[in-house]
């Protein structure tokens, strides 16, 4: 596996697409927070509000959405990240539709990314461990289809540059977070304990912070690390679209 130690020169706007509040600091935290320490200018695109993540019984769809949104922007700001939006479409009812698809291309058009991160659309399971989240393969599916052929192409949604005047815009590099089949890896020994502040801000989705961070630090070892010298990383599937 290859390994990515810092922003290839010259890739400093980065986009990261993910389904829910707190999938970019569980998926990638630490690489943003590394990316941003370098000075990279990071936007996190959140398809949903996650309105449905809770199974409080006196909690409704709006009150949740308007806490989870207000958690993701400080747990971004932990990270460095300037810019947080929100598409509000329906948590647990994402689909890779051309209206979901023409949004993330607007947000392409708009912020011109060197560097796109999103979900793997392959993941269905892991392991025995569990059931990949449907919009976590939605949102994947998605940007993958804005990023190639569609922001690249004038005439895809050409609405954009009749109403908005945006132009069209390639991405350089695309990271796939929480990758079947990672190529790369980047490290992230100086940034996971940043990862970890910024989780906490989740407070309506971690009950316990603590056992959280002992599992980040554990799964960000790097096993071909020697125990006398341990790093930590994370893992991608790294598209070079140049």
């Amino acid at each position: 596996m290859g390994e990515i130690d810092s922003m290839t020169a010259g890739d400093k706007r980065v986009l990261g697409v993910f389904a829910h509040p707190d999938d970019p600091e569980f998926f990638a935290g630490a690489t943003f927070a590394k990316w941003a320490a370098a000075g990279a200018d990071i936007t996190f695109v959140l398809a949903t509000s996650g309105d449905k993540g809770s199974a409080d019984p006196e909690m409704t769809h709006e009150r949740l959405a308007a806490l989870r949104e207000d958690e993701e922007r400080a747990a971004a700001a932990a990270l460095g990240v300037r810019e947080v939006v929100f598409l509000r479409y329906k948590d647990g009812e994402l689909f890779p539709t051309l209206e979901l698809r023409r949004d993330i291309t607007r947000m392409i058009r708009l912020k011109k990314p060197d560097i796109v991160v999103t979900t793997d659309p392959t993941v269905f399971w892991r392991g025995g461990g569990g059931i990949n989240h449907p919009d976590h393969r939605a949102i994947g599916v998605a940007t993958l289809e804005a990023v190639f052929p569609t922001a690249r192409d004038r005439l895809n949604f050409i609405e954009h540059e009749r109403d908005e005047g945006l132009s069209t815009h390639k991405v350089r590099t695309v990271y796939i977070a929480g990758a079947a089949e990672p190529t790369h890896t980047v490290d992230v020994s100086d940034s996971v304990e940043t990862q970890i502040a910024a989780l906490r801000a989740h407070k309506s989705q971690i009950s316990d912070m603590d056992k959280m961070a002992e599992r980040i630090r554990e799964r960000s070892l790097d096993p071909a690390a020697p125990p006398e010298y341990p790093r930590r990383i994370e893992k991608f599937r790294i598209i070079n679209l140049r």
